[in-house]
């Protein structure tokens, strides 16, 4: 009557030894295996993608194509490392990165498919910018003129506890349908997709956020934000993509777009 129990006790113990190896890796307990997979990133276009007209924004060994906002190049606390382009916070002054600041592209972008990878630290918090108004004399910041994709550890930041300011979101505008994130540490997959004025956001392959740009609704919208107070905000057609710096680290990769 003890061997069946004992037989039944074996196997159960067994399948938990094997359930939890498993759940270990997906669930980050394997932090280091995890990102050593992840870090590997390539920062290249599939011949079908050259094909298709992607175009390469950041290359994983350099910063060309971008400048720190307002001038000058990307600030020195921005560093490059495993195919990643990373924002260094242990130096700071004020309260500040010391040799920081947003940085964003050279280039302005009309009609667009972006694509690129995003990881936060614990805690952090930080933004992807569009459609960015480079008017220093006008405005002090890209977030006065570009609306933004929100980049945040969802339970570690105080924002993740405020409507629309969760990772994923139309920042202070439209709260995405869902929430397919992965926490910090592990690396999200982003599109954001504007063409004439309809605008889509994906997350990990997962649309989140639809909308439509410079019509009433969107006036309206803009209004009922934080951003009220900035006449320019979200008018704008054509504009730089801007990498925020919030003062805490995150992690970009495989940076790229295909105009429209």
């Amino acid at each position: 009557m003890l061997k069946l129990p004992l037989l039944a006790l074996l196997t159960a113990s067994l399948f938990s030894c094997h359930s939890n190896s498993g759940s270990g890796t997906e669930n980050g307990n394997d932090t280091m295996n995890k990102q050593a997979t992840y870090t590997t990133g390539q920062n290249t276009l599939t011949a079908q993608e050259k094909t298709d007209g992607w175009q390469l924004l950041f290359d994983g060994k350099t910063s060309q194509g971008w400048h720190k906002y307002g001038g000058g190049p990307v600030g020195a606390a921005w560093k490059i490392a495993d195919g990643t382009i990373y924002l260094d916070t242990t130096v700071k002054e004020n309260w500040q990165v010391k040799e920081g600041g947003d940085f964003l592209t050279d280039e302005e972008f009309e009609n667009y498919h972006l694509k690129l990878e995003w990881k936060i630290a614990k805690d952090g918090n930080s933004g992807i910018m569009f459609y960015v108004h480079e008017d220093t004399a006008k405005y002090k910041f890209p977030w006065m003129t570009g609306p933004e994709m929100q980049v945040l550890d969802n339970d570690g930041h105080p924002d993740g506890k405020i409507l629309k300011h969760r990772a994923g979101d139309l920042y202070d505008l439209i709260k995405s349908s869902s929430e397919p994130v992965h926490g910090p540490g592990e690396w999200n997959q982003v599109e954001i997709i504007s063409n004439k004025g309809a605008l889509e956001f994906k997350l990990n392959g997962v649309t989140i956020v639809q909308t439509q740009l410079w019509d009433d609704a969107w006036k309206k919208l803009v209004a009922g934000s934080k951003f009220k107070e900035y006449p320019d905000f979200g008018t704008y057609t054509k504009g730089k993509i801007c990498l925020q710096d919030h003062g805490n680290t995150v992690w970009y990769r495989n940076v790229k777009i295909k105009k429209l």
